[in-house]
Formats: structure tokens, C-alpha cells, sequence
């Protein structure tokens, strides 16, 4: 089984990060804050004015360490990897797929159907705890959208069960919510920019999940950029947003209204800009990225694989599980789904 390797999100502003021996060094205001041995680090994830020597970014790529690139905000700006790994053959065939409108819909299906499972999941779970109706009906309509993908259908008609599904799912999203002040508040989705503190967590924590789900695609040999679900775009990973489907209700959507529901997110950490949006200021983003690398530590048993093993690593499962079926080893992809 893959190793879980951590990592390192690197904040605050003016930080520079070196090659020191084997390891990843990083210094602030003239002073090394500290050394992290590279053969543990699966990924540097860098916010805003981080700068980082070429000598190191050569060392990550010779052993395999991806290194992001983001706004302060949390938008994905660029990454770096090493060689391109796996089979040239997993490749083409994921190409020849792709461009096979029955194989498209086929693996767009599976995606769909364990983002709705998640989806219900976590409104019926809610639903036990505090009963309220729309919650019960949104559930009951989920399970209708996946009735209808029980059967093979064209590509189009899936991506719109996943949009009603979706507009489903978000319609009664608040109802998860328990924070009473009314500080927080969630009227759909908004993404560009994001208008309140709910979606501006929900968006930067996406874009965590993608840069982890972008990693475990190239480390299986695939091409993130080229999906099933999400069609060809350019600088989108589409096959990144494919299985990010699967993981947005169970991992994100749940971990926001957790932090949020148990007072750990205050209003006073967020600033609106002029233009409307929401954004986080730094010390709740480091919170955040806190939580977040603690949930991925937490030890759960894969549905298909009946093997337990930290969440950090589903992703990587399903990688290879999805690089399994285009190969032809086995008959369908099986989605990630909780009870």
C-alpha cells in the first residue's frame, strides 16, 4: 500500500524555503524555523509571497514532491512535479475513453452516483439528530436521482441529474448549520468570489481537496486534466473535479459545518472586500489547514477494498482503482460511498 506522506503548508508572507542536506528548510525574518526530511513530505503547498530556492524545487521534483502555487486566498495559480509517472498505455487508454462518449457517461455515472450517495449521507444523518422536513424530502429526491442512474444513459443526461442533485443538496445545506447567532449564514453556492464565510471555506477547502486528488492522479500514471464528468478545459483538471465528486459532502462539506456548528470558526475572522467577497484572514486560514491535515489523519475502512487506512489515502485508492478499470482489470469503477 501507498505510504502516507504529509503536507507542508507553507503561509506566512516573505517565508523562503531552501535545500538543506535532505531536507526542506525554511526561514523567516533571517532565522530557520525548522527542517523537514523530504522522503516524508508528499507535497509543499505555498500561499501567497513564498518564495523557494531552484536547487530545492530540483530536489522535490527528483523525488517526487509536488510543489503548488496559490493565492493568499487559496486559488490555485500552478504546480511543479517531476517525471511523469506510470504507463504511457494507462494514458492513452484514459485519452481513448475519454473521447468514447458511451465509456465518458459510463464513469460520469459511477462519479454522480457516489457524490449523491455522500450527499444523502450526510443530510439523512443530519436528519436523525434534528428532524425537519426538508431535509427528509431533499434526501427522498436524492434517492430518486439515483434511481434514474441505475440505468445507462447519455453523458448529458447525467451531468443534469448531477446538477439537480446538486441544486438539491445546496437548497437545504443550512439546515446542517446549528450556529444560532446568525453570523453565519448560507443562501447557495456562490464560488467567484465567494460572497459569504460558508462558501469561502467550502472554496478553499476544495481547493485543498484538488490539489491532494491532482497529486494522487499523476502518482497513478493518469492525467488529471483529463476527465469524464468535467470535460476537456483548458487548465481545469478535470479528472481532479471527477473524483472530487465523490469527496466534497463526505471530507469538506462535513468538516465546514463541524467547525462551524461547534463555535471553532468566529465572524471576526473574515474581512469582505470591496468587491463583495468574503475572504479569511491568516490565522484562520492556518486553523483551518490545522483541521483539515488532522481529518485526513483519521483512520477509516475503504468500502470496496475492506481495508482500513488513514482518509489521506482514499484518494490514492481511487486513483488506482479508477487506473484498474481503464486498464481493463476489472469490469466497473467503484465509487467512494459512506453510510
Amino acid at each position: 500500500m501507498k505510504q502516507y506522506l504529509n503536507t507542508l503548508y507553507v503561509t506566512t508572507p516573505e517565508s523562503y524555503l531552501f535545500k538543506d542536506g535532505e531536507c526542506v528548510a525554511i526561514r523567516q525574518e533571517g532565522q530557520v524555523k525548522g527542517k523537514i526530511p523530504v522522503h516524508t513530505l508528499g507535497s509543499l503547498v505555498l500561499f501567497g509571497q513564498v518564495s523557494c530556492s531552484p536547487f530545492l524545487l530540483g530536489h522535490c521534483a527528483e523525488n517526487g514532491v509536488t510543489v503548488s502555487w496559490l493565492t493568499e486566498n487559496g486559488r490555485f495559480l500552478a504546480a511543479m512535479n517531476g517525471p511523469v509517472s506510470g504507463n504511457v498505455l494507462l494514458r492513452r487508454e484514459q485519452y481513448r475513453q475519454a473521447d468514447d462518449a458511451t465509456a465518458s457517461a459510463r464513469l460520469a455515472r459511477a462519479f454522480c452516483i457516489g457524490k449523491i450517495v455522500n450527499c444523502r449521507t450526510v443530510l439523512r444523518r443530519t436528519a436523525r439528530e434534528r428532524p425537519h422536513p426538508e431535509l427528509s424530502e431533499a434526501g427522498n429526491r436524492l434517492s430518486q436521482s439515483l434511481m434514474r442512474l441505475k440505468q445507462d444513459l447519455p453523458l448529458d443526461v447525467v451531468r443534469g441529474i448531477e446538477g439537480e442533485a446538486a441544486n438539491t443538496y445546496f437548497g437545504v445545506f443550512r439546515h446542517l448549520l446549528t450556529e444560532k447567532s446568525g453570523a453565519f449564514t448560507f443562501n447557495g453556492r456562490s464560488r467567484r468570489p465567494p460572497r459569504d464565510a460558508i462558501n469561502c471555506l467550502l472554496s478553499f477547502c476544495y481547493t485543498l481537496l484538488a490539489h491532494d486528488i491532482r497529486s494522487a492522479l499523476e502518482s497513478a500514471g493518469l492525467d488529471p486534466a483529463v476527465g469524464f464528468l468535467h470535460r476537456d478545459r483548458p487548465g481545469r483538471p478535470g479528472l481532479a473535479l471527477d473524483i472530487m465528486e465523490e469527496f466534497r459532502p463526505y471530507l469538506v462539506d462535513r468538516l465546514v459545518c463541524t467547525l462551524i456548528n461547534r463555535g471553532q470558526i468566529r465572524p471576526e475572522q473574515f474581512k469582505k472586500t470591496e468587491s463583495g467577497a468574503v475572504r479569511m484572514k491568516d490565522e484562520l486560514r492556518r486553523e483551518i489547514l490545522l483541521a483539515w491535515q488532522n481529518r485526513k489523519q483519521e483512520t477509516v475502512l475503504h468500502p470496496f477494498l475492506k481495508e482500513k487506512m488513514p482518509i489521506g489515502l482514499l484518494w490514492h485508492m481511487q486513483a488506482r482503482l479508477l487506473a484498474r478499470t481503464l486498464r481493463g482489470d476489472q469490469a466497473d469503477y467503484p465509487p467512494f460511498v459512506t453510510r
